[in-house]
C-alpha cells in the first residue's frame, strides 16, 4: 500500500471513529469505576482504563469527535477568510496588497502555537476558543497562495476575455480563478487539518482546550504523563492516535500534491 493510500485509509478511519464511536464501543467515555483504575489492557477494556477507571478506547473514540470538529472547523474558516484576503491583495494590489501582506508577516513573526495559547489564555479555554485562536494564523497560508496566484493569472488572456465581457470582480473569482486554484488550496488543507489536530492536542495539553470530562487526546496525554511508569498505556494510547493521523494526513497531502501537480504528472 502506498502512503497516499494509507492516508486516506487513516482520514476515512479517523472520519468513522468519531462518526460511529457511540457503535463502537460499550462504555461511556465519562462512566467512572474506581475499583478497576489504572487497570492495563486487556479483557473487557482492551487499551485499559484511567485513573478514574474511565475505559481509555471509548475516551479515545469520543477524543476524535474533538479533532474532526477542530480540524475541519479551522481549515474551513481559515480556507474561506484567506482566500478572500488573498484575492483582495492578489486582484486589487496597491495599498490593500500592502496592508494584507504586512498583516500577513506580523502574524508569521510570531509562532502560530504561542498567539493560539496566549489567546486562549485571555478568552478561556474551551473548544471554540481552540478554533479562534487557530484561525487566527490559519488563514495565512491560504492567503499567500491565492495572492501569488491571482498575481499570476488576473493577466492572462481568458480573465482579460472575462473582464471585456463585462464580468463583475466576485464573478470572476468564483467562476474563473477559483477552479484554477482548487488544487494548492486542496493539498494546502489537507497539510492544515493536521496542523489544526495537532494544535489543538497541544493546547488541550496544557490545559487551555476543551476541559473535563469531555475527552481530548491532548488532555489524555497530559493525564497520562503522571503515570507513566506504573501505567504507560494512559501515554501511549493517545500518543500513538495522534502521531497515526497527523502522519496519516501529511502522507495524503503529499499524494495529493505529487497527483494534483501537472508538472510532475509530464
Amino acid at each position: 500500500m502506498r502512503p497516499y493510500h494509507l492516508g486516506i485509509v487513516i482520514l476515512l478511519a479517523l472520519l468513522g471513529m468519531a462518526l460511529f464511536s457511540p457503535w463502537l464501543t460499550a462504555y461511556s467515555p465519562t462512566a467512572v469505576d474506581l475499583q478497576g483504575a489504572l487497570r492495563s489492557p486487556g479483557g473487557q477494556h482492551l487499551w485499559g482504563q484511567d485513573p478514574l477507571g474511565r475505559d481509555v478506547w471509548s475516551r479515545i473514540l469520543y477524543g476524535a469527535r474533538v479533532s474532526v470538529i477542530v480540524g475541519f472547523t479551522t481549515v474551513a474558516v481559515s480556507l474561506a477568510l484567506g482566500t478572500l484576503l488573498g484575492f483582495l491583495a492578489g486582484y486589487y494590489g496597491s495599498v490593500l496588497d500592502e496592508l494584507i501582506m504586512r498583516l500577513v508577516d506580523i502574524l508569521l513573526a510570531f509562532p502560530g502555537i504561542l498567539l493560539a495559547i496566549a489567546l486562549t489564555a485571555i478568552l478561556g479555554p474551551s473548544l471554540h476558543n481552540v478554533i479562534l485562536a487557530l484561525c487566527l494564523t490559519g488563514w495565512v497560508g491560504y492567503a499567500r497562495i491565492v495572492r501569488v496566484q491571482v498575481l499570476v493569472l488576473r493577466n492572462a488572456d481568458f480573465i482579460q476575455a472575462a473582464r471585456s465581457l463585462g464580468v463583475g470582480d466576485w464573478r470572476l473569482l468564483y467562476r474563473h480563478l477559483l477552479p484554477n486554484l482548487l488544487a494548492p488550496l486542496i493539498v494546502e488543507a489537507t497539510f492544515g487539518i493536521a496542523g489544526a489536530i495537532l494544535g489543538e492536542a497541544g493546547l488541550s495539553f496544557l490545559g487551555l482546550g476543551v476541559q473535563p470530562p469531555t475527552p481530548s487526546w491532548g488532555s489524555m496525554l497530559n493525564e497520562g504523563r503522571q503515570f507513566l511508569l506504573v501505567a504507560p498505556h494512559l501515554t501511549l494510547a493517545p500518543g500513538v492516535v495522534i502521531m497515526t493521523v497527523v502522519l496519516g494526513l501529511n502522507f495524503l497531502g503529499d499524494g495529493l500534491r505529487d497527483r494534483l501537480d501537472v508538472r510532475r504528472q509530464g
